[in-house]
């Protein structure tokens, strides 16, 4: 499918999709610990009682710049960022105030990441005792898996070439 681009938009990048969390400590928790995303930025806002907190999947031996403007141009020029927002407060809720996208009313569906080995990366998540959605095998796409983060939400896992 041919699709004309509007020269206009030449150097746009998708940088950043956000999602709402509960408590921060457990979602950074499982986007480093078990994804393996680095924090990036961290901005609170006082006045309105919330957090931001970006992260992306970095080479290794990258080196973040120090200044505060200077991380901000490195967080906005990036590709590929989540961006997770703590309304200061939930943590203290029994369980996520927030819908994931995937009940009724549905909306919002996933977010995906792409893994050198599907079979080992699913592996450790079993092992790490990560809520599956869908594993590796089951439904009809068999070559991927579905897990859940903190707050329910949807993380898609892909190996390239297999699908």
């Amino acid at each position: 499918m041919e699709q004309k681009i509007d020269p206009a938009t030449k150097g746009y990048v998708f940088n950043h999709t956000m999602l709402r969390v509960r408590d921060p400590k457990v979602s950074l928790d499982f986007y480093n610990r078990i994804l393996g995303m680095s924090l990036i930025r961290k901005i609170d806002f006082p006045d309105w009682k919330f957090s931001l907190y970006f992260l992306a999947y970095l080479p290794e031996g990258t080196k973040l710049p120090e200044g505060d403007v200077e991380r901000a141009r490195y967080t906005n020029s990036r590709e590929s960022v989540l961006e997770l927002t703590h309304n200061w407060g939930t943590e203290d809720q029994p369980e996520t105030p927030y819908h994931n996208g995937n009940t009724e009313p549905r909306g919002f569906g996933h977010i995906c990441v792409s893994v050198p080995d599907i079979k080992t990366a699913c592996e450790r998540f079993e092992s790490l005792n990560v809520p599956f959605q869908k594993r590796l095998g089951e439904g009809g796409m068999k070559n991927i898996a579905f897990i859940k983060d903190p707050d329910n939400y949807w993380v898609e896992i892909v190996q390239p070439g297999l699908l």
